[in-house]
């Protein structure tokens, strides 16, 4: 078999599986909601969104020290989070009942006014890096522990906020299933997920190899469009059960996450800090990712109900363009 077929299979199989098993994600959060008590926004932001990201997690993890393609790392984290933006607005093209906007709870805008403080002090590490005036401690940026700091915070405010506004309605449970078979379901999916993560990178630097392209093309298109599967399974397994305040903690809570992978993935490169050993094409990424969810959180306090042409609200029209614009960039600038 010609090598270039047999690394397309390669790629094709791991992200079939990791999409398998994320589309059972939703269903198991669904359950663990309904019999835990807890929202669906708080399940699919933290429950939900963690599990989601674990490919996000490992396949950096694999990449940094395996693989030894930090630009895979940090392409496919910025990359997912760019994704993920685009996700939510093909929801929006795709479901019919309503808008999603407007049916989704308002206090969504504060995990995406989070993320976009996360990505500012991502573009601001990464920029300050080429310029050699981001101090390090050891081998690892002070930004990286400033990242955690944020996320960190960030996440009690979230929690609080939650506690304040009181859980959602009550959840009707999917089917007859059991908290301890919803749990096992959760934690074999996780399983599968982390398995596939670990070997994701080895095959975007083959593929990268192969195609004569960068590893920051390759982490940010093709390795993040595979590690995000699981959100795109899971965001409309969530959506089809009606639990959209569930969507969209998934995927502002994978941002999130994707966000805090940097900062793993800068603590667990020996080579010295990570962001001085990148692409600068990855700043483009951060801030288009910033840009999206700055009309993420327009679109949630304006609350649009009217679609642009039948399609879409304008928010997720912009969302769209925003993904291919940050696409074709990377296309012409990072081959």
């Amino acid at each position: 078999m010609h090598p270039a077929l047999s690394i397309w299979i390669q790629f094709s199989l791991c992200a079939a599986v990791i999409g398998v098993a994320g589309s059972r994600l939703s269903r198991y959060g669904d359950a663990i909601a309904s019999h835990t008590g807890l929202s669906r926004n708080w399940i699919g932001l933290v429950l939900v969104a963690t599990v989601t990201s674990l490919p996000e997690l490992v396949t950096g993890l694999s990449a940094v020290t395996v693989a030894d393609a930090p630009d895979i790392a940090v392409g496919d984290a910025l990359g997912s989070c760019v994704f993920n933006l685009a996700i939510l607005a093909l929801v929006d093209v795709f479901y019919r009942h309503g808008a999603i906007y407007a049916t989704a709870s308002a206090t969504h805008a504060m995990s995406a006014g989070l993320g976009v403080i996360l990505l500012s002090a991502v573009s601001l590490a990464l920029v300050l890096s080429q310029q050699g005036s981001m101090p390090a401690l050891g081998h690892f940026s002070l930004a990286s522990v400033l990242i955690v700091a944020i996320y960190l915070i960030g996440m009690r405010a979230l929690y609080l906020t939650e506690q304040r506004r009181g859980n959602s309605a009550p959840v009707e449970t999917p089917t007859a299933m059991t908290l301890k078979t919803a749990l096992m379901g959760y934690g074999i999916a996780s399983a599968v997920i982390v398995g596939m993560g670990i070997w994701l990178p080895l095959i975007g630097v083959e593929l990268a190899h192969l195609m004569g392209w960068s590893n920051s093309f390759v982490g940010t298109l093709f390795v993040a469009l595979a590690t995000s599967v699981p959100e795109l399974a899971t965001t409309w397994g969530a959506v089809r059960i009606g639990a959209i305040d569930m969507a969209f903690g998934n995927l502002l809570g994978s941002n999130l996450f994707d966000v805090l992978i940097l900062a793993v993935d800068d603590f667990a490169y020996l080579s010295g800090p990570l962001y001085q050993h990148l692409s600068p094409l990855h700043i483009v990424s951060a801030l288009t990712a910033c840009m999206m969810n700055g009309a993420v959180i327009v679109a949630l306090v304006y609350r649009p109900v009217s679609r642009v042409w039948r399609s879409a609200s304008w928010a997720s029209l912009v969302l769209l363009a925003l993904y291919l614009f940050n696409a074709v960039v990377q296309y012409l600038h990072g081959r």
